[in-house]
């Protein structure tokens, strides 16, 4: 059987589309006979084979294979992009003096609604970072979300619990917005909820464009520390390396630092997660 007619613009195809691809290339090509197959096969990235019994098997063909190629570059490049931001913002805020860490796994606790008072998530913020000292009042954890694409960014702002997952795990939560092919930013500061900060990275350099409100977190929860404690702390390339330039913003009004907390057994016990964590980066 002649193969469809290959389409000449794939621009309409999403990623349910490079999913199933992947899937019936990886398969015996069983046909879901769906909407997504048929645009699959309109566009001549898939044709039908029959097989020893005549019945009709989905078969990826070389268009469609060049497709999926193209898809997997545009991905790594993507994520390429969004790593490398990553590391510019952890960059600055270790010359900040900041502890930074990169892909925690961190149990955070979300607001109640009525079919459950009491609400957890699991979340990976991409920077976790806390002030290097020894009294945990004064630790001012803070969350940054980088993001590189519009498409993910979007995403993100509809996750309503991802969110407040962050606000609950940091004293300040941060969206840093990398730009697009022609230099723009990939989103407004209108478009970020009022009470998480917006930074854009452009020309080697963050612009804060609209400051993060702060609340005092006393205590870090028991959980985190344990994360912390496991986990090592980013250590830049070169302590030579210069960070990105920081562009600051007229400072939102801040929350008096409280007072240093008696020296308890509990006080020692953070203490000491500080300072394994220091070793780590010192390491």
């Amino acid at each position: 059987m002649e193969p469809d007619t290959p389409s000449q613009s794939y621009a309409h195809l999403k990623r349910a589309h490079a999913k199933r691809l992947r899937e019936l290339y990886r398969s015996a090509g069983w046909p879901y006979q769906d909407v997504i197959e048929i645009e699959l096969l309109a566009a001549g990235l898939l044709q039908r084979v029959p097989d020893s019994n005549g019945v009709d098997c989905m078969h990826v063909t070389d268009a469609g294979l060049h497709y999926l190629a193209s898809v997997t570059h545009t991905n790594r490049s993507a994520l390429s992009s969004h790593d490398a931001l990553i590391d510019q913002v952890a960059q600055h805020l270790a010359h900040d003096g900041r502890l930074v860490w990169k892909g925690l796994s961190l149990r955070a606790l979300l607001p109640p609604d009525e079919a459950n008072p009491t609400r957890w998530r699991m979340c990976m913020p991409d920077l976790f970072s806390v002030r290097n000292t020894t009294v945990a009042a004064y630790l001012e954890p803070i969350v940054h979300e980088i993001k590189v694409s519009r498409a993910d960014l979007l995403s993100d702002l509809k996750n309503a619990d991802k969110r407040n997952a962050y606000l609950d795990l940091g004293g300040q939560c941060w969206y840093v917005l990398g730009c697009n092919a022609k230099g723009a930013p990939i989103g407004q500061a209108e478009e970020i909820p009022a009470h998480c900060g917006v930074m854009v990275y452009a020309n080697q350099r963050l612009d804060v464009v609209r400051g993060a409100p702060k609340r005092a977190v006393p205590n870090l929860p028991f959980a985190v520390w344990m994360a912390l404690a496991k986990a090592t702390p980013y250590t830049p390339a070169s302590a030579s390396e210069a960070a990105p330039e920081l562009l600051p913003v007229a400072p939102a009004a801040t929350i008096a630092r409280p007072k240093a907390p008696a020296f308890t057994k509990n006080h020692l016990d953070h203490s000491d997660a500080m300072a394994l964590a220091s070793a780590r980066s010192a390491h």
